[in-house]
């Protein structure tokens, strides 16, 4: 599932506004001009927490009114509803029964709307708000905190039921993660706030999720619980984490002072687009795409990540190259149905964050190798693992498709500036890379040696171009041990970022 870094041997009008702003469109309504890599990015934050939108003060028409005073209320009425009724729940605090499995299970079309003030709080004794499996169910103006899911659960579509939208809601305080995700569900305008492990899991159980929107929510603080620490290596943190979703619109979020990683998509996720963002403050990645395929990253504000998970393995004397937007066994790959058949990064400005852009591939991770991490996952190309085993696995045309591939990547267009005096750090900040490690493990692997490195550094199509360099940057290639300048970077055999500027923050 997670890995280790390596192994080695807002309202719907507001959304508008906020999308208009980004330079999605002109005022027109015809597409804008790209903005230059010079320009610096006219991204809009989704400031939801401070200032939440308040819900209707009367019961709509038809409404079923849910009263605060009365405990279990809400989870009463919806039991003696019928499909596709609209609960309005009054002002104040409403609470559930006090059993830690009592919850609220909705019917198929149900929509809650939420009075000004009204809060679902499960007062640290109910583990699920809204559970079940109904599909199209509507939940909205609503704060609901103080739940206690466990790990790797959620409190808000605990179950992944399809179709579900969450607009203008405060999901905050909870342990797990404040919602889950299934197909077709949006996540609209919401705070998603100092949850105890991710703001949101898109994980589901048997099928993968399809056509997931996440579109202008402030995600922030989450991770409370700090689980990496707890559970070293678990990969299991996260603004919102992304488990084998194909199809994801990632646009017009804040997501910023996360314990952790700010998004990371983390095996067999296919077709996103990641744009228009406010990525910052996050104390480790801004963004993992791990062991996952084409996507489209563009038009992000990406600044001030990484500081504190890149310092603590710089002081700990580790020479991988960190980053603030991580790319792990990952890359474009055309057999699989997608808006796009690579993955294309273009248009970001990143800013003094630790390190910029890193692409790995692990040589000993693969489908059916002990040292995959991903247990039990095998890649799209080849659904069953056991296929991958000797003698097959070393012969076309497994010997490509058992392997996650970092290939396919065009970066360009972005613009990388830094100043090692505001991230206050000496080195080891300041890299790009693409590389592999040397390959040992296990006996029978078909990727032993420098082979994954060399695919990866010359033979997979990974290539900048046309970027701007502000600051001391340098490069690494091939393995840690190949740190380059821009020219070296430039020349052979790397012959990377043809057409790119470097200048020092002077302008000199």
């Amino acid at each position: 599932m997670g890995i280790k870094w390596r192994t080695w041997a807002v309202p719907v009008a507001s959304l508008a506004l906020t999308l208009l702003a980004t330079g999605c469109m002109s005022t027109s309504g015809t597409p804008a001009a790209e903005p230059s890599a010079e320009q610096s990015a006219t991204t809009t934050r989704a400031r939801v927490c401070a200032a939440p939108p308040a819900g209707p003060a009367k019961a709509p028409k038809g409404a079923v009114t849910v009263d605060p005073k009365v405990a279990g209320d809400l989870a009463a009425k919806t039991r003696s509803s019928p499909p596709h009724t609209t609960f309005w729940l009054r002002p104040g605090t409403h609470r559930l029964d006090r059993d830690r499995y009592s919850q609220v299970v909705p019917k198929k079309g149900n929509r809650y709307l939420g009075a000004p003030g009204a809060v679902l709080d499960g007062r640290k004794v109910n583990q699920y708000a809204f559970g079940g499996s109904a599909r199209d169910v509507t939940i909205r103006y609503l704060t609901v905190q103080g739940f206690v899911a466990p790990q790797d659960e959620g409190v808000v579509n605990h179950d992944s039921a399809d179709g579900w939208v969450i607009e203008h809601s405060t999901i905050q305080r909870n342990s797990g993660a404040g919602l889950m995700a299934g197909a077709r569900q949006q996540v609209r305008a919401n705070c998603l706030r100092d949850n105890g492990q991710y703001g949101m899991n898109a994980y589901k159980a048997g099928n993968p999720i399809r056509d997931l929107v996440v579109e202008g929510n402030e995600i922030v603080g989450n991770n409370t619980g700090d689980w990496e620490r707890r559970k070293e290596g678990c990969g299991c943190t996260g603004g919102i984490k992304f488990w084998a979703v194909n199809g994801a619109d990632v646009r017009g979020n804040w997501v910023h002072d996360n314990r952790g990683t700010g998004l990371w998509a983390d095996t067999n996720n296919n077709d996103f687009r990641i744009e228009n963002n406010v990525l910052e403050a996050n104390d480790g990645a801004a963004l993992i795409y791990e062991t996952s395929y084409n996507a489209v990253i563009r038009k992000n504000t990406i600044r001030r990540n990484n500081w504190v998970e890149g310092r603590r393995y710089a002081e700990r004397g580790d020479n991988f190259p960190f980053a603030t937007v991580y790319l792990s066994e990952s890359g474009g790959e055309p057999r699989i149905d997608a808006r796009t058949d690579k993955v294309e990064i273009y248009r970001n400005v990143l800013e003094d964050n630790w390190s910029g852009i890193t692409l790995w591939e692990n040589a000993d991770r693969f489908c059916n190798s002990p040292a995959n991490t991903s247990s039990g996952d095998c890649t799209l190309l080849v659904p069953r693992s056991d296929r991958c085993a000797k003698p097959a696995i070393a012969k076309s045309p497994l010997y490509a498709d058992c392997r996650w591939k970092t290939q396919r990547v065009d970066i360009h267009d972005n613009r990388f500036t830094l100043d090692k005096s505001v991230v206050d750090c000496t080195d080891k900040c300041d890299r790009m890379a693409v590389l592999a490690n040397y390959g040992t493990y296990p006996k029978w692997s078909p990727y032993k040696g420098e082979r994954v490195a060399e695919a990866i550094t010359r033979e997979q199509h990974n290539r900048w171009h046309h970027n701007t360099y502000i600051g001391p940057w340098q490069f690494v290639a091939h393995d840690p041990s190949r740190v380059l300048d821009s020219g070296q970077w430039q020349a052979d055999p790397y012959r990377q970022d043809a057409g790119s500027t470097f200048r020092a923050r002077d302008g000199g």
